[in-house]
């Protein structure tokens, strides 16, 4: 009877965000853009890093499809291969941020009391920290490295998700069935995982389906400071600062990964805004 209505609940969902057009045609856009950062490297005869000073500041031709920059690479290969670096950066860091900040905060909801309180506390402190500066600070302890850096933008993003998984947290324990649960005499971690993480996954999706895109924004914001990958790494952000500061040179070096950039963004926060809806239709007649 469960798995019946878990089925039915998600075919509506699905039905709702299919009739939403402009997050359905979002994700279709999407998947053109991770298709093209995983695919375009294939089909570009040139690599990422392959430098070739006679071809210095080209613009875009049937040779090289979005131009050269200034050491001759290909800005074809470098855009689809900075997409790869971007999204990565973005789904994975989203990941580890997840993963702390939905433990965390089931943890502070379910104990309640002073334990709640404490760390809830040490939330407090951690939003009063300007996040790029603890990141930077970060990676200045510890390196910078690729691997570091989903690390770092996870640490400091997680801090809403423990708010919101805390106060849906708080609701649900007090909800029949979890009392049910506890007088079957039912372990604190199953009560946790069995029958309140599952009712948490639709904030848990849509959140998540926002907080790629800011975290896409403060890899880009890290780039332009200097503290992104390194070269002759590339990301959207590294790619996007190097055309701003060629940009009355060669115009398309800060067009293509641009477009690509905002495109993302854009798709991502109306898939956002579109799971909203399908999972919680009462949100979108507030």
């Amino acid at each position: 009877m469960n798995e019946a209505q878990g089925a039915s609940l998600a075919k509506d969902a699905w039905i709702r965000l299919r009739s939403n057009r402009m997050a359905l045609a979002s994700l279709i856009i999407l998947a053109i853009i991770v298709s093209f950062s995983f695919i375009g490297p294939i089909l570009c005869e040139y690599q990422y890093d392959e430098q070739n000073l006679d071809e210095q500041f080209m613009g875009p031709n049937k040779q090289h499809w979005f131009g050269t920059d200034s050491l001759g690479r290909d800005l074809f290969a470098r855009t689809s291969y900075g997409g790869r670096i971007s999204l990565a950066v973005g789904f994975l860091a989203t990941t580890v941020s997840l993963l702390i900040g939905v433990s965390y905060g089931m943890v502070a909801g379910y104990a309640g009391g002073k334990t709640d309180a404490i760390l809830m506390r040490i939330v407090d402190i951690l939003y009063s920290l300007p996040f790029t500066i603890f990141v930077i600070l970060l990676m200045v302890l510890f390196g910078r490295n690729f691997l570091l850096l989903f690390l770092a933008i996870g640490a400091v993003e997680w801090l809403t998700m423990a708010r919101i998984t805390r106060a849906q947290t708080l609701n649900l324990k007090r909800a029949e069935f979890i009392e049910a649960a506890r007088a079957l005499g039912f372990s604190h971690s199953r009560i946790l995982f069995h029958h309140i993480l599952p009712n948490l996954l639709g904030p848990i999706i849509v959140y998540a389906t926002l907080t790629v895109p800011a975290v896409m924004l403060l890899e880009a914001g890290l780039s332009f400071l200097g503290l992104g990958v390194q070269a002759p790494m590339a990301s959207w952000g590294s790619l996007i600062k190097e055309g701003a500061e060629k940009m009355d040179v060669a115009p398309w070096l800060i067009i293509f990964p641009g477009i690509f950039f905002c495109l993302s963004l854009f798709c991502l926060n109306f898939i956002g805004d579109g799971l909203r809806d399908a999972l919680d239709p009462k949100s979108s007649k507030d």
